[in-house]
């Protein structure tokens, strides 16, 4: 946290002094600053204002609370905020300051498509993010670079060169502090919560199919937030991809159940 936190503003003070001397270095940093220190104390609600979400009653859904509440127990952590996208491409991410801090979004479109062994899956891998404490970093990193993407907008004529320099600034700030470990190990961990790897690796399948149907339109800074990346791996986006590929996930995850495939053939 606090080496992404020096190194932001060690960037932003570079760009402010190259683009405007000593004034707009010391403006982008104290902007810098503030961000920080938004991304740590309403991190979740920063989020979840970006992706458009909304919260999500227990009178709106008992069934999936009770199911959170009951993976949340076996995981050890607190029972996280529920959030509502209301739109049908099916996702679901994280956000938060750690376990006593989280919240979980998800999609009416996943909701509306996933058995419950898959939602379950998919649950219980972004509580693995909770208790792993990745939901704090991911967080932060990507409220520092979507702020970055939105400072290029207001660029004006310049807008296009300014995104040529702080997209891929931002893309950095995410790779810095993020690596693709940390979904093998949420998946693991999600494998365990449920009792069988399969749940995730079914999701997994379901969500790609998804991804390779609709174009999925958001701040690609967003994509380390996701169960799986909903952005197609091309142009600005294709710089913020943090998770490893889907065909990769899915073989370790059926890889922790070997016998899986007998299984099968006998049902």
């Amino acid at each position: 946290m606090w080496l992404l936190l020096m190194g932001g503003c060690t960037a932003l003070a570079a760009i402010g002094w190259l683009l405007g001397g000593y004034r707009l270095s010391s403006l982008l940093v104290f902007l810098g600053l503030l961000v920080a220190a938004a991304a740590y104390w309403w991190a979740d609600r920063v989020v979840l204002g970006i992706v458009g979400a909304r919260e999500l009653p227990v009178g709106e859904a008992p069934a999936l609370h009770a199911t959170v509440a009951r993976l949340a127990a076996v995981a050890g952590v607190p029972k996280p905020r529920l959030y509502l996208l209301t739109d049908g491409h099916p996702r679901a991410l994280s956000a938060g300051r750690g376990p006593r801090g989280t919240a979980i979004a998800l999609s009416q479109g996943l909701l509306a498509a996933a058995p419950p062994a898959e939602l379950e899956g998919v649950l219980a891998h972004e509580l693995a993010h909770s208790r792993n404490r990745d939901v704090i970093v991911q967080t932060t990193a990507v409220v520092i670079a979507a702020a970055l993407i939105e400072l290029s907008c207001v660029g004006g004529w310049f807008q296009r060169a300014l995104l040529f320099v702080l997209g891929p600034l931002a893309a950095a700030f995410v790779h810095l502090l993020l690596s693709p470990k940390r979904e093998f190990q949420a998946d693991r961990a999600a494998a365990a919560l449920c009792g069988s790897p399969h749940g995730l690796a079914d999701a997994l399948t379901r969500l790609e199919q998804a991804a390779e149907l609709v174009e999925f339109r958001a701040n690609p800074a967003t994509e380390p937030l996701y169960t799986f990346n909903p952005f197609a791996e091309e142009g600005l986006a294709g710089l913020f991809v943090t998770h490893p590929p889907v065909a990769e996930r899915i073989r370790r995850l059926r890889e922790l159940d070997p016998d899986w495939r007998d299984k099968l053939r006998a049902a």
